[in-house]
């Protein structure tokens, strides 16, 4: 969908490109058509809030401090596998092969297709080339071996989801790109044909080959420049092949959605689920470990020993006030508490579910020793927990 670029003022010449673009014309014709677009604003489907200042001034101390800037890094360098592209190339056997990236990056190969969710490749999640979060580990592998492919899937509109320097590079591969409303104007800004954007409201599919793409409710919000009009959808996908379907949370808070979602389309061969960048100062928009695996046992329609659980948004950049390892320990011990499959490989580590899960704590070795050491590997259920303690 093409929409007519906004009248340009003298301050356009000094707005960076990564800010990207307002929608306009036609595309803000059909945002407002949205029925979760209200009072000139999206609206999240269970009440929730985006931070407010008052919570992030809170935050501030405690990022900058340094004490807790060192906790909140690995101590070693991040063991990121050494993906080939002749890797890649091989087909899937099972027909569903998952390489995460890192933070929410993962390269999907299902049923023939190859879809990239939020693709970061860039050094920092900011607008600037010098300042912003930085990357904690390498890229895993170059985006020009990533292989050819069939779809570029974005969540939302964040510098942490949606990188102007890799939108460019994708836009000259001939991938689509399929969106929540509103994020097309920022591909379109970055150079990518409006013929290649499909930009879709929550409960919208659109078909790409033999794989059906669905946009699916989460509780988030938008915005990348001094000035966020809210103006842009965030979603998280179903993915669904002949054979297999799968799940990416994009960010979200937790809500009784999830439910919902897994009912329509669940249960999930595979579920991409934030279980990182918490805080208590914004509880509404990011899920803590606990909640994520909840998340997971409601999109398998209660039964979360179906399928398995891949944990995203954590290890790749520093964005919350928690230990840098404590995303992937404490999802890994929720799991296992609640009977789910997860599985937490290396950046760049390719795994299909059907065939076998990589289960190293591999993180333990790069990470500052908590406190009080660490808990038990492989982590104890809380029905062991209780026949231990009546011993």
């Amino acid at each position: 969908m093409t929409g007519s670029r906004p009248p340009r003022s003298p301050l356009d010449a000094l707005r960076p490109a990564a800010f990207g673009a307002d929608p306009a014309g036609e595309r803000m014709a059909r945002i407002r058509r949205s029925p979760h677009f209200a009072d000139g604003v999206f609206t999240n489907p269970a009440g929730a809030a985006r931070p407010s200042s008052r919570s992030m001034l809170a935050f501030l101390p405690t990022y900058f401090r340094k004490e807790e800037r060192v906790r909140r890094a690995p101590a070693h360098a991040v063991p990121v596998h050494p993906t080939t592209v002749a890797d890649l190339a091989v087909p899937a056997a099972s027909g569903l092969r998952l390489t995460w990236m890192g933070h929410s990056s993962v390269l999907a190969e299902i049923d023939g297709g190859r879809v990239l969710f939020d693709p970061v490749w860039s050094e920092r999640c900011s607008p600037f080339a010098f300042a912003g979060p930085r990357r904690l580990h390498p890229v895993p592998v170059p985006l020009a071996e990533t292989g050819p492919l069939d779809a570029v899937v974005i969540s939302h509109d964040h510098y942490d989801h949606l990188d102007m320097p890799t939108v460019r590079a994708l836009a000259r591969t001939g991938a689509a790109f399929v969106v929540p409303l509103g994020v097309g104007a920022h591909l379109e800004h970055w150079g990518v044909p409006s013929d290649r954007i499909t930009e879709l409201d929550w409960h919208e599919s659109t078909r790409i080959g033999t794989l059906t793409f669905t946009a699916t409710p989460a509780r988030h919000f938008c915005g990348r420049a001094l000035r966020n009009t809210q103006h842009t959808l965030w979603a998280s996908w179903v993915v669904a092949g002949p054979e297999h379907r799968i799940f990416h949370s994009g960010d979200t808070g937790y809500f009784p959605g999830f439910a919902d979602i897994g009912t329509e389309f669940g249960p999930f061969d595979a579920t991409m689920v934030q279980i990182g960048a918490y805080s208590e100062f914004w509880p509404d928009i990011h899920m803590t470990p606990e909640e994520g695996v909840r998340a997971h046992a409601d999109l398998q329609r209660g039964a979360p020993e179906v399928g398995v659980l891949l944990p995203i948004h954590w290890g790749t950049f520093n964005l919350a006030p928690h230990p840098w390892a404590e995303p992937a320990e404490c999802t890994m011990f929720a799991a296992h508490a609640a009977g789910a499959a997860a599985v937490i490989p290396r950046p760049g580590q390719p795994f299909e579910p059907a065939v076998g899960l990589p289960l190293e704590p591999w993180w333990r070795d790069v990470a500052r020793l908590p406190v009080h050491g660490w808990a038990v590997w492989p982590p104890v259920s809380a029905a062991q927990l209780e026949l231990a303690a009546d011993r």
